[in-house]
């Protein structure tokens, strides 16, 4: 039997809720490349990037019945990775509390820069700063939605994504200088 994978999300939910394996098999691996990248971004190592993947996947077909379509399929399955990658990481997340003030920095990256150079940048970054970080500035989220995550304050979202800036730039400066 083939199964295209062009199948709805509305369909792919219906048959997963109904425990066909052929399509729990298609959700996962649909989703398993993107899930794993946001994994891997936040945790920095591949060992327990892969079991945190496995035990976010575990989470996801726990949990579909609670699924509303209110999102898309796949912003609702980042939302448990990225939880779930914090979980793991939870222990070693150090927050500075710097007040409820936002630190505006200029910020500027050269035009030579390339994603291989700032990711080892940003992997260089402490936990707190890097998790804010990549949260707001590569995954979209609102300081609100980052405090709500990280049991945090909004300033404190605010200062720790300028101070994650401001090292992120003097760093790259200096490859770039």
């Amino acid at each position: 039997m083939v199964i295209k994978n062009s199948f709805s999300e509305q369909k792919i939910v219906e048959e997963c809720l109904k425990n066909n394996r052929t399509y729990q098999k298609i959700l996962y691996d649909k989703y398993k490349d993107g899930m794993y990248t946001v994994v891997f971004r936040i945790i920095r190592n591949e060992s327990l990037s892969c079991d945190a993947l496995q035990e976010g996947f575990i989470q996801v077909f726990l949990n579909l019945r609670s699924f509303e379509f209110k999102s898309t399929l796949g912003s609702w399955i980042k939302t448990i990775m990225i939880r779930n990658a914090l979980k793991v990481l939870r222990k070693e997340i150090r927050f500075e509390e710097l007040g409820d003030t936002e630190i505006n920095i200029p910020f500027s990256w050269d035009e030579n820069l390339t994603g291989e150079v700032l990711d080892k940048a940003i992997s260089k970054l402490s936990p707190g700063y890097r998790f804010v970080f990549l949260l707001i500035e590569v995954e979209g989220y609102s300081h609100k939605e980052v405090a709500e995550m990280l049991n945090i304050s909004v300033g404190t979202s605010k200062s720790q994504l300028s101070r994650a800036k401001a090292i992120l730039q003097n760093s790259l400066k200096g490859i770039y200088a």
